[in-house]
């Protein structure tokens, strides 16, 4: 199942770190079958307060994204990017093909009693 990379990322004033992060981040995702899905793009907020913008890489599976995030190669590049941009950033599973959000629903109301 596709695993995804999230980052919600804070404004900043660009640093030469930071370019040096932008050009280096690629080449530690290949090994893992990383990829973007989302990098760059302005976000069209339509609840609450998001400044700042969303970085999302997909990879074939959760074992292949934690692989990445804890690689020697991508731990030496990351404090290029956290000593100079705040954001948070998580790893989550994504859902199968055939995902139906109402039996979700419904097995939480069943457990709540609903």
């Amino acid at each position: 199942m596709t695993a995804y990379a999230i980052a919600h990322i804070r404004p900043a004033t660009m640093h030469e770190d930071v370019l040096r992060y932008i050009e280096s981040i690629q080449a530690t995702m290949d090994p893992f079958g990383g990829r973007f899905l989302v990098h760059g793009r302005e976000v069209e907020v339509l609840e609450g307060p998001f400044p700042g913008t969303v970085v999302m890489i997909g990879f074939p599976d959760m074992g292949r994204a934690r692989a990445w995030y804890a690689s020697d190669a991508y731990q030496a590049i990351l404090p290029l990017r956290t000593g100079h941009v705040p954001g948070e950033a998580i790893l989550v599973d994504g859902v199968a093909p055939d995902y139906d959000a109402a039996k979700t629903a419904a097995g939480l109301r069943a457990a709540a009693g609903l």
